[in-house]
C-alpha cells in the first residue's frame, strides 16, 4: 500500500509546487503608473489640432445602478465612481483639449477668497487675481450600462478522478460621451462605446480513493480578471478618439494640417464608426409594414 501511495504523493507535491510558482514573486510591490492601453497610444498619436479647446467636465456619472454580486458587499458598485477623473486625464493626454476645473469649483473659489483675505491689507486696494478661464465646450456623458454574464462557458475533462477544467465569463461596460456647445447648447457630437470585461479560471484536480478508507484530493489553479477600472478607462479613451475624429470630419474643430484627416489612424476610427452606423437592409416583411413605403424600404 505504501508503494502505491508514494507516486501519488509525489504527484501531489509537484502540483502544489507548480501552484506556488504561479504566485507573484513578491507579495508587496511599489506603486507604478497605470499601464498604457492601446487606445491611449492612439490618443496621444492623433494629429495636432489647430488649437487646443478649453473644455469643462462637471462629472461622468455612474448610471448603471449595478452593484457587485455576492459575496461582495451590496454597497460596492460594479464600476468606478471616479470616471470623471479618468476623462480629464484622457482630455489632457490627447493635446486637443485644455480641461478647466469645474467638478470642485467651490473649493477653488474658496481658496481664491482666502488669498484675497490674507494678501489684502485694510488700507490698500483689493488684490487682483487672474480671471478664471471660461470653457468653450462641455464634455458630458455617463457610464450608461454594465451587463454581467453576457457570455459564460467552460470545458473540462476528468479520467479516473484526474483532469483539468476551464471556465470563462464576459461582462460588458458601455460609455457615452457628448460634446456640447456652451453658447447654443447644441450637442455637437455624441459617441457610445462598449468594452468587454473578460474573466477566466483554470483548475486542475485529483480526486481518488487510494484505499478503502483513504481519499486523496489535490486541487490547483488560477484565475485572471480584467480590472474594471482599466476597461472603463479604455472605453472612455476610445470614445474620446471617436469624438475627435467625427468632429474633425464634420468640421466641428479643425486640424492643424487638414491633410492629416487622411492619415491611417484617423481613417481607421472613421471607418469603424461608419461600419457601425451603416443602415441594415430591411427584410421583405418589414418593408410591408412601412406606410407608403417603397420596395427599397425608404419612406416617401
Amino acid at each position: 500500500m505504501r508503494a502505491r501511495l508514494i507516486p501519488l504523493i509525489v504527484f501531489a507535491v509537484m502540483l502544489l509546487a507548480g501552484c506556488v510558482n504561479t504566485r507573484p514573486a513578491s507579495t508587496f510591490s511599489p506603486a507604478t503608473l497605470s499601464p498604457p492601453t492601446q487606445s491611449l497610444r492612439d490618443l496621444t498619436n492623433l494629429p495636432a489640432p489647430a488649437g487646443p479647446i478649453a473644455v469643462a467636465v462637471y462629472g461622468l456619472r455612474d448610471q448603471t445602478g449595478q452593484y457587485k454580486p455576492s459575496p461582495d458587499s451590496s454597497f460596492s458598485t460594479s464600476v468606478s465612481q471616479g470616471a470623471a477623473s479618468l476623462l480629464i486625464t484622457a482630455l489632457r493626454d490627447s493635446r486637443w483639449f485644455k480641461p478647466v476645473e469645474r467638478e470642485n469649483l467651490q473649493d477653488l473659489l474658496t481658496e481664491r477668497k482666502i488669498i484675497r483675505a490674507l494678501e489684502q491689507p485694510q488700507d490698500k486696494a483689493q488684490v487682483q487675481l487672474p480671471a478664471l478661464r471660461p470653457a468653450n465646450m462641455l464634455i458630458e456623458g455617463a457610464i450608461v450600462a454594465y451587463e454581467s454574464n453576457v457570455r459564460t462557458g467552460g470545458i473540462g475533462v476528468r479520467y479516473l478522478g484526474v483532469g483539468p477544467s476551464e471556465l470563462y465569463r464576459q461582462d460588458q461596460v458601455t460609455i457615452n460621451l457628448r460634446a456640447v456647445d456652451i453658447r447654443s447648447g447644441e450637442i455637437i457630437q455624441s459617441i457610445t462605446t462598449t468594452k468587454t470585461i473578460f474573466s477566466i479560471q483554470v483548475d486542475f484536480g485529483l480526486f481518488r480513493f487510494v484505499s478503502l478508507q483513504h481519499l486523496l484530493e489535490v486541487e490547483t489553479g488560477f484565475s485572471r480578471n480584467e480590472p474594471v477600472q482599466q476597461c472603463v478607462r479604455e472605453a472612455i479613451e476610445t470614445a474620446l478618439i471617436h469624438l475627435i475624429a467625427q468632429g474633425a470630419k464634420d468640421g466641428s474643430w479643425r486640424l492643424k494640417n487638414p491633410d492629416d484627416l487622411n492619415k491611417p489612424l484617423l481613417q481607421g476610427y472613421l471607418k469603424s464608426y461608419d461600419e457601425q452606423t451603416t443602415t441594415i437592409p430591411m427584410t421583405a416583411s418589414e418593408r410591408e409594414l412601412l406606410p407608403n413605403g417603397d420596395k427599397n424600404g425608404t419612406q416617401k
